[in-house]
């Protein structure tokens, strides 16, 4: 397994015109503001498109792409044990725009879905809110439910994953419809 190369925005930048660009944030992240030419493939759907990946990468450099880095590592990791090399943005699409760069937002975007990490922090806080109000209320028992959230958060922080944000994105807002993931891979095998 080869370890994925990390560009940082101003390299990525310079190198934009020849890297494909592929966005493993849900779709409503990457419509909320993506890379130019960026393409959405969500991380729980990289497997549907192994052989297309692969086939780019045949052709140019791919570059993998997040909010911070750390789900496009996760997409890095399994592109590896895929034979597939990839690089991947230091900083995710959160470093691009603090350098200045352009986010690419469709036209026709009324609403953008908040990004994962909003959602986990507002799903997380309602829990442990609930928790201790139930606790209050109702029977000191259910303080436990806020203790089993400081501990997955704990946990999550611990092992650089998020459980929590994997079942957010299964949520309908955050999952691709079947035809916007297959036109994906088609523009991706026209690439």
């Amino acid at each position: 397994m080869t370890t994925p190369t990390t560009l940082d925005p101003r390299q990525a930048h310079s190198r934009l015109h020849e890297l494909t660009v592929i966005d493993v944030r849900t779709p409503g992240e990457y419509a909320g503001g993506h890379l130019p030419g960026a393409l959405n493939i969500p991380l729980d759907q990289l497997d549907r498109a192994l052989t297309d990946i692969r086939t780019a990468a045949e052709g140019g450099d791919i570059l993998v792409v997040c909010a911070s880095g750390a789900r496009s590592e996760n997409a890095c990791r399994v592109l590896a044990e895929n034979g597939i090399t990839t690089a991947t943005l230091a900083g995710g699409t959160s470093a691009w725009a603090a350098q200045g760069h352009d986010l690419h937002r469709p036209t026709g975007t009324t609403k953008a879905t908040w990004s994962m990490e909003r959602q986990v922090r507002l799903t997380a806080g309602s829990v442990v809110l609930l928790g201790l109000l139930l606790g209050l209320v109702v029977h000191p028992a259910f303080q436990l439910l806020s203790a089993g959230i400081a501990a997955g958060l704990v946990f999550s922080a611990l092992t650089d994953t998020c459980g929590m944000a994997a079942m957010l994105a299964r949520l309908p807002h955050n999952r691709p419809r079947r035809a916007d993931l297959d036109a994906t891979l088609a523009r991706l095998r026209g690439n």
